[in-house]
């Protein structure tokens, strides 16, 4: 029994949810988000809230309900207040600028890492070793961050690299004299 899918998504004041077919749209302030619809789960849209219960008996169908739920909440909580991840630069001579839609890192390599930033995706930079990637859509906000960390992933002696905020690198010791 799924604890998280027996709660219904409460549909806050501004946010519309209908159901188009095989697809479930959420419009808010933020913007307008959708998900295809799992044939293994019933989604029950009213005005307030949006029910989420297996179709049937079988232990996939289950296994699918939670989840499906928390997709649903993300879609609610995407277009009313949005997703932001936030990336620490570690290391002398690494900085970051945004600059339009292109993210420009410098990070020790012999050429300048420029990753260009996706619709619908907002990226700041506060100062240069700070990074913060932010959208209505959970996923494309972190797809992104893990693409912007794998060019300098933190190492463990020296900590250099690039981390997510509150994100704690287990640190190793050096060679012994």
């Amino acid at each position: 029994m799924s604890r998280i899918g027996k709660k219904a998504v409460a549909i806050p004041a501004g946010v519309t949810a209908t159901r188009n077919g095989n697809e479930l749209s959420v419009k808010g302030p933020k913007g307008t988000l959708s998900m295809p619809l799992s044939q293994l789960i019933t989604y029950d849209v009213q005005s307030d809230s949006i029910g989420v219960q297996p179709a049937n008996d079988t232990k996939r169908a289950r296994a699918f309900w939670g989840m499906q739920r928390t997709l649903v909440q993300n879609l609610v909580t995407g277009v009313t207040e949005g997703f932001t991840k936030k990336l620490l630069i570690t290391g002398v001579g690494y900085r970051a600028a945004a600059q339009g839609k292109t993210l420009k890192l410098q990070l020790g390599y012999s050429h300048d890492v420029n990753i260009d930033v996706p619709e619908g995706i907002e990226v700041k930079t506060p100062d240069a070793t700070t990074v913060e990637i932010s959208g209505a859509d959970k996923q494309r906000v972190g797809q992104l961050a893990a693409e912007v960390r794998r060019w300098r992933k933190p190492e463990p002696y020296k900590g250099k690299g690039i981390k997510y905020d509150g994100e704690y690198i287990f640190r190793k010791e050096g060679k012994k004299k």
